[in-house]
């Protein structure tokens, strides 16, 4: 697993040890951030169940402004926290805790591009777009990218929108926005 494209290219990042946390594959990660092109600079970053950080830090590398990555899994905090450190990342704050307890507390917070990345067949992604809807936490021209399994489904998602989605191997990429 490395980044891809920008300021930290080629930089190799740490895995979480054992099967339980699934890293975004690069070729997922390159045909997410095609898709995003120019909405990730000077972007403001939710990074919900960051895992690795990946995809926060790809962000950063192409040119957000700052991210916050929400992990409650210690082992993968301490991951998180060496990739940070390994690539001297400044603009990012790492948050130790549930995610959607992060976002009940939190709830004055707007972003740009929201990813959601949780565990498979759990119901957490529809879960997770639940908790971004009262107060709306996504900005008017933003993205939320959400990956799931390729079988399951995003069935209620008002007020967002699908606008695309992608299907690599057994994963699905989903791409919302708001409608409002």
């Amino acid at each position: 697993m490395r980044i891809i494209a920008g300021d930290y290219r080629g930089q190799r990042l740490k895995a979480v040890p054992g099967i339980n946390t699934r890293p975004t594959a690069d070729k997922i990660k390159g045909a997410i951030f095609n898709v995003l092109r120019e909405k990730v600079v000077d972007a403001k970053v939710l990074d919900m169940f960051s895992g690795t950080g990946n995809l926060a830090l790809e962000a950063l590398s192409r040119g957000a402004k700052e991210a916050i990555l929400i992990e409650k899994s210690r082992i993968a905090q301490r991951v998180i926290q060496e990739n940070l450190e390994h690539l001297g990342v400044q603009n990012a704050k790492l948050m130790e805790m549930d995610a959607f307890d992060y976002l009940a507390r939190h709830q004055e917070e707007i972003f740009d591009l929201i990813f959601i990345d949780p565990p498979y067949h759990l119901g957490l992604a529809e879960k997770s777009l639940k908790y971004l809807l009262d107060p709306c936490r996504l900005t008017y021209s933003g993205v939320i990218i959400v990956e799931t399994a390729k079988d399951e489904n995003l069935t209620n998602v008002a007020p967002f929108e699908i606008r695309k989605t992608g299907e690599y191997g057994d994963t699905k990429i989903w791409y919302l926005q708001r409608i409002d």
